[in-house]
C-alpha cells in the first residue's frame, strides 16, 4: 500500500510538471494567435482562426493522438530524408532516427514533448477566444491616448493594451487552467507515467479499481481545490493593482 502511494506522488509530480509547462506554452500560444488573428491583412489572419476552429472542433483526446502520432511520422519522413528543390537551391533534410528514441532505461521524451505540445495547443485554442473577447472590452480612448502620446503602436499594445486585456481575460484563462489539469488524464493513452497511467498499472496489481480511483479522485480534487486558491489570490492582487493606480 505504502509502496503503490509513493509511486502516486511520484507520477503526480509529472503530471503537475505536465499541467504547469503547458499552461506556460498555452499562454504564449494564446497571446501569439491572437496577435496573429489581430493582422489586417485578412487572408494571415484567415490561417490562425480556421487552426484555433480546427482544433476546438476535434475531441482533446484525438487531438493528443494525431499530435503524438504525428510527430512519429515526421520523425521517421527525417530518417529517411525530406529532398528539398529550389531553383538555385537544393537541400536533403536527413536525421539519424535513434537521437529520438530511447535506449535501455533512458526516458523517453517524445510522449512528454507531445503531451505537453496537444495541451498547449488545446489551452491556447480556447485562450485566444477568451483574450479576444478581453481585447474587444477595452475602450478604444485606450489606443487613441497612446497615439496621442507619440507612441507607435507596437508599444501601446504591449504597454498599455495588453496588461488591461490579461486583467479582463484572467477568470477565463483560470477557468481553462482548471480544464488542463483534468486533461492531463487523457496523455495516459500515449505511455506518459502521469497519475492516471500509474493508476491502472496499480490497479492491475492490486484488482481493487474503486480503491484506487477514489484515491485519485481525491488528489486531483485537492489540486484543483488549491489552484482555485491561488487563482483567488491573483484576482484580488490585481484588483487592489488597479484600485491603487486609479487612486
Amino acid at each position: 500500500m505504502i509502496n503503490n502511494l509513493l509511486f502516486l506522488i511520484n507520477s503526480t509530480s509529472l503530471t503537475l510538471i505536465l499541467a504547469g509547462s503547458s499552461l506556460i506554452l498555452g499562454l504564449l500560444l494564446s497571446i501569439l494567435f491572437t496577435i496573429w488573428e489581430s493582422i489586417l491583412w485578412k487572408p494571415i489572419a484567415l490561417i490562425s482562426s480556421c487552426l484555433m476552429a480546427l482544433i476546438r472542433g476535434l475531441p482533446e483526446l484525438l487531438v493528443i493522438l494525431f499530435t503524438y502520432y504525428g510527430t512519429l511520422k515526421f520523425i521517421m519522413l527525417l530518417s529517411d530524408g525530406i529532398h528539398i528543390n529550389f531553383i538555385f537551391w537544393q537541400k536533403t533534410l536527413q536525421i539519424d532516427s535513434e537521437w529520438f528514441f530511447p535506449k535501455n532505461n533512458e526516458f523517453d521524451f517524445i510522449p512528454l514533448f507531445c503531451g505537453i505540445l496537444s495541451l498547449s495547443l488545446l489551452y491556447a485554442a480556447y485562450g485566444v477566444q477568451i483574450l479576444k473577447g478581453a481585447l474587444k472590452a477595452i475602450p478604444i480612448g485606450q489606443w487613441e491616448s497612446g497615439y496621442a502620446l507619440d507612441l507607435n503602436q507596437n508599444v501601446i499594445f504591449l504597454r498599455l493594451i495588453m496588461p488591461q486585456m490579461l486583467s479582463h481575460a484572467l477568470p477565463g484563462l483560470s477557468n481553462q487552467w482548471l480544464v488542463l489539469l483534468k486533461d492531463t488524464a487523457l496523455v495516459s493513452t500515449i505511455s506518459i507515467n502521469d497519475l492516471m497511467l500509474q493508476t491502472k498499472s496499480i490497479i492491475n496489481r492490486t484488482n481493487e479499481p474503486f480503491t484506487w480511483y477514489l484515491i485519485v479522485a481525491f488528489i486531483y480534487l485537492i489540486i484543483t481545490l488549491i489552484s482555485k486558491l491561488i487563482l483567488y489570490h491573483i484576482e484580488i492582487l490585481i484588483i487592489k493593482f488597479k484600485f491603487d493606480v486609479k487612486k
